[in-house]
């Protein structure tokens, strides 16, 4: 099995990518589903700060692998490549590499271009001002992604338009198919 990891920091458009990959159609399995679920069964609610309660505890009292191993588990016995959306560190790629080939996708864009995007999307959790947004990312260096995205295998600058993001996603994910798949 190939694991194609995507990984970046809020607002450096991930979605674009996952979207590509969708648009492929390569499966997609999305971490967050998994701290999301179980926030809700812990709580009834979901909001961005009990899904980050919710990870920090599922990693104390589970280990650091919990999501990526509940993810493997959703992940239906076949072979060939699969997308997964939000790895955040390298406890979770090395869980990936127990189960199957892995190669890392970095998305990249600039904090002031990421802090301009997460303004305009308006999701719930999304910052309302700059020191918001760099209380989150710290959040998610916290996590590890940092290390992450230092060490992937390929890495796409999203500066400039959702195009261009989505031609270098399509060619890089034509690539490691073909290479890997």
């Amino acid at each position: 099995m190939l694991f194609i990891l995507i990984v970046g920091m809020p607002g450096s458009g991930k979605s674009v990518v996952v979207e590509v990959a969708r648009d492929l159609g390569l499966p997609v399995y999305t971490m967050g589903d998994v701290v999301r679920e179980e926030t809700s069964r812990r709580f009834g609610v979901i909001t961005p700060e009990l899904m980050v309660s919710t990870s920090r505890d599922l990693r104390r009292e589970r280990g650091d692998n919990i999501v990526a191993v509940k993810t493997i588990e959703r992940i239906r016995e076949k072979e060939g490549a699969v997308v997964i959306d939000g790895v955040r560190s390298l406890v979770e790629v090395n869980e990936f590499r127990r189960h199957g080939e892995v190669i890392i996708i970095a998305v990249h864009a600039s904090p002031r271009t990421r802090f301009k995007r997460l303004l305009e999307r308006k999701r719930p959790g999304d910052p309302a001002s700059y020191s918001e947004f760099l209380k989150r990312d710290m959040t998610e260096l916290e996590f590890g992604v940092g290390n992450v995205i230092a060490l992937a295998d390929y890495m796409i600058v999203n500066e400039s338009s959702i195009e261009d993001a989505k031609k270098e996603a399509v060619r890089i994910l034509r690539e490691v198919v073909e290479k890997h798949g």
